[in-house]
């Protein structure tokens, strides 16, 4: 799969059950399937490694699903 090295803002979004996300400052929507604990904290800068996965069945319709390989967050 696909490896993304991004810089962007923590979110929580309210679709369903909810998901953590992460969206860029080009406004590109990352859904995390493995969000780290550390990270869940909406609005916090944040630069992270995803890896793109595949899912068969999305019921959250946003953002493209991904897995965090490696993080650290931004001092603002």
């Amino acid at each position: 799969m696909k490896k993304h090295k991004i810089a962007g803002k923590v979110v929580h979004v309210d679709v369903g059950p909810g998901c953590w996300g992460i969206v860029e400052e080009s406004g590109r929507e990352w859904r995390l399937v493995n969000m780290p604990e550390q990270l869940k904290h909406p609005h916090h800068k944040v630069e992270v490694v995803l890896e793109e996965v595949e899912e068969e069945f999305d019921i959250f319709m946003w953002g493209t699903p991904a897995r965090v390989v490696s993080f650290g967050t931004i001092t603002p």
